[in-house]
């Protein structure tokens, strides 16, 4: 954890300085304004440290306002970050064709201009992805199998994830997503980790607006890595209180047609190992694996038809998609695995970070599983 928070602290510190520079033409006229800047950009760098720290000692109202302030800075960061890298590529790349070919005039385009015109479209870009993480889209899958006997009703399966309750979103924030699984009268609920970011289990109004979902094939969960940070015992906690099992490493018959399997996330330390939950199981049956990161395991391929996961949030904020598609490339909805199954990425149903989303919309995913026609 130490090593993730120097990691974090240097990565970000780089994004700041970065965005400083971009700015500064618009600044450097002032005799406090660079300095205030500084000052300012400080205490947001150790914001989401401080954020945790809080949340930790029990001091809720200000991990609360501290949150809402550092994230939603951490928004407006990232847009930054992403218009002066292209435009301190451009500046580095004229200076080095410069020095190559010295009788070369180059074009600077860093400058007072394209820092407030920066600035205009960040405030434009943050409004719009305000509006767009609270349009909540139902993206509906339809999965058909042999598994099934034919002529046997669909399953109907909706999935939730990276809601990230506790800290800036609540019940005002959970209860139209209740609304709307409410309406969708899912067979089966799962949420597939990251539902927990903070000390919440005194949050009964939460509790209770999970507890009104009764699906007829109940409701399940497997843990992400914020509810490692969050406290991996008090995320347990809620999300058992909530009415959900907890899937740690083990399988369960859902009704007689379905089996589910469900993995802790690594973020506790240690490997995770879905063969040894998988080895065994009846392959007559649709076996759907839930595993918050969207990551298969091709030692695991041909024992399950179908992996729920999220994690990566496909990026939350354009262009940072392509970052995470680095890291996960198979972060796209629905991704088959070499004909030996299927895995879905959830863009997430709620935010990280900033309360923003932007070209990744929120979802509730609903699957149907159709048996195959005879």
């Amino acid at each position: 954890m130490i090593l993730f928070a120097l990691t974090f602290l240097a990565i970000y510190t780089g994004m700041h300085a970065l965005v400083f520079w971009g700015f500064h033409p618009l600044l450097k006229g002032h005799p406090l304004l660079p300095t205030l800047t500084w000052v300012w950009m400080a205490a947001m760098i150790l914001a989401p440290l401080l954020v945790r720290l809080l949340d930790r000692a029990g001091f809720e109202m200000a991990a609360r306002g501290m949150a809402w302030v550092g994230y939603s800075w951490m928004g407006l960061l990232f847009l930054a970050f992403a218009a002066f890298a292209v435009l301190g590529a451009w500046e580095l790349l004229t200076h080095l064709m410069a020095k190559v070919v010295p009788s070369l005039s180059t074009l600077s385009l860093h400058g007072a201009l394209s820092a407030a015109l920066v600035l205009f479209a960040v405030i434009a870009a943050s409004f719009y992805g305000l509006y767009e993480a609270s349009n909540l889209r139902v993206e509906e899958v339809r999965i058909v199998t042999a598994k099934l006997p034919p002529g046997s009703p669909s399953i109907r399966i909706a999935q939730v994830s990276d809601l990230h309750l506790g800290l800036i979103l609540r019940e005002e924030a959970l209860a139209p997503i209740v609304a709307r699984l409410q309406e969708l009268r899912p067979d089966l609920l799962v949420a597939t980790g990251d539902i927990v970011d903070a000390q919440i289990s005194h949050l009964d109004e939460l509790i209770n607006l999970w507890q009104s979902l009764d699906p007829p094939l109940g409701k399940y969960a497997v843990t992400g890595n914020h509810e490692v940070y969050a406290g991996l015992e008090q995320s347990l906690d809620f999300l058992r209180r909530s009415g959900f099992r907890v899937l740690r490493n083990e399988s369960v018959a859902a009704g007689d047609r379905l089996i589910l399997a469900g993995v802790d996330d690594p973020a506790r330390g240690g490997p995770v190992d879905e063969v040894p939950v998988l080895q065994g199981l009846d392959r007559g049956l649709f076996t759907l694996l839930l595993k918050h990161r969207p990551r298969p395991n091709r030692l695991a391929l041909g024992l399950f038809d179908l992996q729920l996961s999220g994690h990566a949030h496909r990026g939350q904020i354009f262009p940072f998609n392509f970052l995470t598609a680095l890291e996960y490339p198979l972060q796209d909805g629905l991704s088959p695995l070499d004909g030996r199954g299927h895995l879905y990425a959830s863009r997430g149903t709620g935010t990280w970070g900033p309360p923003m989303r932007i070209l990744s919309p929120p979802e509730i995913t609903l699957f149907e599983i159709i048996p195959a026609s005879p």
